[in-house]
């Protein structure tokens, strides 16, 4: 294996290089086996929209083409692309090839990245090799949270670019929060047309001063999700909705107050939340309550099915337990169904939507504080709070994605200095997510095998804009995702100078995307936000 010359992102398990080289001509075809058509689509209309090279389709067997086909002696997200005189990208599936053409678009340099032909006339070779690849983890992901600021349909449409390009395969559609609704529901409008706007913003962390007094909103129409979940699964990525439940609902009851615990507080006072933390108006444990989000739901399922989103989240995480400690009706409940307090309660709420969600074909995922009062069987667990809800998840037999807060949050700073805009939480560096292990080692074999995957979380709260999120998530989702597709060393021994070497390769085609990113040598003047407080904690993070 001679890995020497590799400038691939993720890194692949091997490389042989050979002599001599391949050209993409102006005539080389695309030839396009059985189940690899999408495929093929996608390599002319971005690869060949890119380079000037129309690729036309051509049959088995074509001299100098480019041959996509399914293995099926290979794994299916595995890949291995032949670069002779002719190239063969060969996968175990559909998905496997996908994987493979983004390596040979790597290979083809940064102009393979861009929109449209800037040089026409520029030589397009790539030197004879073999790479061998497959991924370590099934479920790789980004998890993106729209609600606190709003992300247009095109930006998500880009970031679904973005991870295929890193060969991230789960896309996390954070979608309701306290601080907007952003799906339309068409049998409860008043969802979208009082839940998706709030009137003012916080500017920067809860305890600054400062408020952007211009009103902040939007919502994606249903024929929008259809076209993002299309537009994923043409990328062989998997979109897992989530609709929170029962805390992080500010928006929903703002919308329909019946939602809340209306023998506590006057709900119809309640608008859309314009600052952050965590919220105390919680849903009230009602059957109203229960047939609304099942109704919520249902058009979920029909917007998101289940070949693209076999999990459904429904949040669970930090839902004060205040409100339902003073409503008679919440204690009611809790002694009607012989609950154990307002644990108890939350949840009998998540119990509910669990079975709900596997009488018809899909599996509900939480945050790690599912757990707290029993977990139905078949719900899995995003561990956010570190590893130890997702150490008890896997040993108690629940599938787990790892996406703990003081690892893979990226809203949290990247160093130290003054300089950084909107300091929140621990400094993690592009290296300390280089470095950043999924499976804890305190799991068996058998139990680590319940570690589905990792994920990268990008809560949005001082993220006003497109170019802020950027900032944020890149270059530390390039690192992020070689830690969830290769099969790298202990953390410790790493080869994080040969990372970075590699990304020296990377940012150019970042650069050719339009990538706001955080440059290696700190922010640039415009990504700046002086005076504006953040909440930086010190030291290294807990592993906990």
């Amino acid at each position: 294996m001679a890995m020497d010359l590799v400038d691939l992102v993720p890194i692949p398990a091997s490389v042989e290089h050979g002599e001599g080289a391949f050209v993409l001509g102006e005539a080389t075809a695309l030839v396009a086996g059985p189940g690899t058509e999408t495929v093929a689509r996608w390599l002319r209309n971005t690869v060949g929209v890119a380079l000037g090279r129309p690729m036309p389709p051509g049959e088995a067997g074509t001299q100098g083409a480019i041959d996509l086909r399914i293995d099926p002696t290979l794994e299916p997200e595995a890949y291995r692309l032949t670069v002779t005189q002719r190239v063969e990208i060969a996968g175990g599936s559909a998905a496997g090839v996908f994987w493979g053409a983004q390596t040979f678009r790597q290979l083809l340099g940064p102009d393979a990245y861009r929109k449209a032909c800037a040089d026409p006339g520029a030589r397009r070779g790539i030197t004879r090799q073999v790479v061998e690849d497959a991924p370590r983890f099934a479920w790789r992901g980004l998890m993106l949270d729209v609600s606190r600021h709003f992300m247009p349909k095109d930006g998500v449409l880009r970031y679904l670019d973005l991870l295929a390009a890193h060969k991230l395969n789960v896309f996390h559609f954070h979608l309701t929060d306290d601080q907007g609704w952003r799906v339309e529901i068409k049998r409860f409008p008043r969802l979208t047309e009082v839940g998706a706007w709030r009137a003012r913003t916080k500017y920067g962390h809860r305890a600054s001063e400062l408020w952007d007094e211009k009103p902040h909103g939007g919502f994606y129409t249903q024929d929008d999700i259809r076209e993002i979940v299309a537009y994923a699964a043409e990328r062989h990525i998997s979109v897992v909705p989530e609709i929170d439940i029962p805390g992080h609902s500010q928006a929903a009851i703002a919308a329909y107050p019946e939602l809340g615990n209306t023998d506590v507080i006057d709900t119809t006072r309640l608008s859309v939340w314009d600052t952050w933390g965590v919220n105390p108006n919680v849903l009230a444990p009602t059957d109203n309550t229960l047939r609304f989000y099942e109704g919520v739901l249902e058009e979920i399922l029909e917007l998101f099915p289940a070949t693209t989103s076999p999990f459904v989240h429904i949040g669970g995480d930090e839902c004060p337990k205040d409100q339902w400690k003073a409503s008679p009706a919440a204690q009611a409940r809790i002694e009607e169904l012989g609950l154990a307090g307002e644990d108890g309660l939350q949840s009998w709420f998540i119990r509910h939507f669990t079975g709900w969600l596997a009488d018809r074909g899909r599996r509900a995922i939480g945050w790690d504080e599912i757990l707290e009062g029993g977990l139905a069987p078949g719900a899995a667990v995003s561990s956010w709070r570190g590893y130890a809800g997702g150490i008890e998840a896997a040993r108690a037999g629940h599938d787990v994605v790892m996406c703990p807060e003081q690892q893979v949050y990226l809203d949290h700073r990247q160093a130290a200095g003054p300089d950084e805009p909107m300091p929140i939480g621990y400094v993690r560096t592009l290296e300390d997510v280089y470095r950043f292990e999924p499976v804890p080692p305190q799991l068996t074999e058998a139990e680590a095998r319940h570690v589905l995957g990792t994920q990268a979380n990008v809560w949005t709260e001082v993220m006003q804009d497109q170019g802020r999120v950027d900032y944020q998530v890149f270059p530390r989702l390039s690192a992020f995702a070689e830690v969830a597709w290769s099969a790298l060393p202990a953390p410790a021994a790493r080869d994080f100078a040969d990372f970075e070497r590699r990304m020296r390769s990377h940012y150019p085609r970042l650069d050719a995307l339009g990538v706001a990113y955080r440059p290696p040598g700190g922010p640039l003047p415009w990504q700046r936000r002086p005076g504006v407080l953040g909440r930086p904690i010190d030291g290294s993070p807990p592993n906990v």
